[in-house]
């Protein structure tokens, strides 16, 4: 197979340092990177072009016969082992710089490929295909003496390597017969030689990724998947601004042929705080804090009026939404969607997202800056207006785009926002905001706890005076507004299961929307779903749907945003941040306790 012949899957895995990512397939093919930045444009976009013009980076093995491909333990370095017919083989070594240097994070816009021999004398060629302006230019390529330059518009990329640069640039086969290394980045000069520099980066990172799971404060059981989700979900984190994007990819649909194919590569403000608050879980507190940087301006800028549902990881307001027709979309299953109309949304469960997200940042003591009261002050303006709205209608978390409705979701964000903000006022010693913020939420509570409860379903409805079920009812319990043995809630847990549920898999609602019934499964939604279980003690049925989520993740342990119920075959954007954080809320909340084995 090569790049003419190439179909896209999502068993991807990812690398990246915190300032750019990068997916590779099964055959240590780059199929999508954007630079340079998360947002920015896919110098390979063989992900959303599966055509002769697909833009990759491949290491083609002649008569090649298998692949296989595993994390170097604890870390986010990726080594794919390509296998010929006569069972000669090279490994491919991928990752992106990340370390400590001089006092600082150093996290350049490189990306290494280390190559190896593993056995016999294996022919093999380089197609490296770098592509501008999402593939519609071609880059006017320049050779020195060890380094080829890919010149484009916007940005110049240059790849320094070891290999015979002959060979590469006619995409010819050749005999690998030594290790060779490969550094794709800013069109400078490397400070030392090539192989040195590779293998010392490859070893800082290495150090790097190891240290970091070695902190964290994981469950007993299901270990190295909670390991796989934190780091996936770590390097969702822009650093450079503490934005975490939502997924790294854009138009991967949501179910095959259904249209429903969207731009995740920004900041929304729902998803980033439960990837924050999962982190915490794990005693990563470091994500928090570079999110709270982003965070805190978005705040401020706002005036304590409207916020919208996402950003720009650099704060950018306006991410006007266009159909790229040049580019046929994953499996040829268009549109390609770049940037968000539903940054023009009103969604009011924002303001209790970012509450949320803040909160522990006023009760934390091992943090570098905790909150006091002047972000108690940006904090309660954020407050007054999730009471304000609490009751208006608006898109909802599913972002529908022609129906607007008061939304359980949205007004159980707002009651998170003032409870939240009555018990960050106690740890302030405030007395007066308490009884002020207790107030505010007990309204929103009998409000919800009344006009969200449908007789007729004998559940928790998806709008004030509804009937339509949805299963963000189920955050409920997990924010805490309602006690989860409350029959209730158990009855609405029920409902949900009879209405949504395909087997071990959940839907997010039964209502049709713009493009009609959903017909994939949405992780999160089976995540909330296993967090229900348990909280009510059917802890047997959450282990169980558990176990059948963990298998429904690729080879590598990743999971996108959607799951097939009948084919089991991922579907939508990857590798989904929701889906990574109840990989681990499922984890910490089943496991057995440490003291159970020590």
């Amino acid at each position: 197979m090569n790049a003419s012949t190439y179909l896209p899957s999502l068993q991807l895995g990812i690398i990246g340092n915190c300032a750019y990512s990068a997916l590779i397939d099964e055959r240590a093919r780059i199929v999508w990177c954007c630079l340079p930045r998360f947002d920015g444009d896919p110098v390979f976009n063989g992900l959303l072009d599966p055509s002769e013009n697909a833009s990759l980076w491949a290491f083609e093995l002649e008569d090649f016969a298998r692949s296989e491909q595993h994390y170097e333990t604890n870390t986010a370095v990726l080594r794919t082992r390509l296998y010929d017919s006569k069972g000669q083989g090279i490994e491919v070594t991928d990752f992106a710089p990340r370390f400590q240097s001089r006092g600082r994070m150093f996290r350049p816009l490189t990306l290494v490929r280390r190559v190896k021999v593993l056995q016999g004398s294996p022919r093999m060629r380089v197609l490296l295909r770098p592509r501008f302006d999402w593939g519609r230019v071609k880059p006017v390529v320049t050779q020195g003496s060890t380094h080829i330059r890919y010149v484009g518009g916007g940005q110049t990329l240059r790849v320094n390597s070891d290999a015979p640069q002959s060979y590469l640039l006619a995409e010819s086969f050749f005999v690998v017969d030594r290790p060779m290394n490969f550094i794709l980045g800013p069109d400078e000069t490397l400070a030392t030689g090539i192989e040195e520099t590779a293998r010392l980066f490859e070893q800082e990172t290495v150090s790097y990724w190891r240290a970091w799971s070695r902190s964290l404060s994981l469950p007993l059981e299901w270990q190295d998947a909670v390991i796989r989700a934190a780091i996936t979900l770590k390097l969702s984190l822009f650093e450079d601004t503490g934005a975490i994007v939502a997924a790294m990819t854009t138009s991967i649909p949501e179910a095959p042929g259904s249209g429903r194919n969207w731009d995740y590569r920004f900041c929304w403000l729902r998803d980033a705080f439960f990837v924050v608050r999962a982190l915490n879980s794990l005693s990563e507190v470091g994500t928090m804090e570079d999110y709270l940087r982003w965070l805190t301006n978005i705040i401020v800028r706002s005036g304590g009026g409207h916020i919208q549902p996402l950003y720009g990881i650099g704060q950018e307001e306006q991410l006007p939404e266009a159909i790229l027709e040049h580019l046929p979309g994953y499996r040829g299953m268009g549109p390609v969607r770049v940037g968000n109309q539903a940054q023009e949304h009103f969604q009011h469960d924002v303001y209790g997202n970012i509450v949320l997200a803040t909160a522990q940042a006023f009760h934390d003591h091992r943090l570098f800056r905790r909150a006091g009261r002047a972000e108690f002050g940006y904090l309660e303006a954020v407050g007054e207006q999730a009471f304000r709205v609490y009751d208006q209608p608006d898109a909802g978390m599913w972002e529908l785009r022609t129906r607007a409705r008061i939304h359980t979701s949205s007004a159980l964000m707002s009651w998170a926002a003032c409870d939240r903000l009555a018990k960050v006022a106690a740890a302030l010693g405030l007395p007066e905001r308490i009884r002020y913020w207790r107030e505010r939420a007990d309204t929103i509570r009998s409000r919800i706890l009344t006009e969200s409860w449908s007789e007729e379903r004998q559940a928790f409805a998806e709008s004030f005076g509804g009937r339509d079920l949805d299963a963000s009812a189920l955050l409920m319990a997990e924010v805490n507004m309602i006690d989860p043995n409350d029959a209730r809630f158990i009855a609405t847990v029920d409902a949900l299961e009879k209405s949504l549920c395909d087997g071990p898999y959940m839907r997010r609602y039964e209502a049709p929307d713009d493009f009609g019934k959903p017909e994939t499964a949405f992780n999160i939604c089976t995540f909330w779903r296993i967090d229900a279980l348990a909280r009510i003690g059917r802890k047997g049925q959450a282990r169980e749907i558990f176990e059948v989520m963990l298998a429904s993740r690729n080879k590598l342990g990743l999971l996108s945003e959607d799951t097939h119920p009948i084919t089991g075959e991922m579907w939508g954007n990857f590798p989904q941040t929701y889906s990574m954080v109840g990989t681990i809320n499922a984890a910490v909340r089943l496991s057995a306790p440490w003291d159970t084995v020590i």
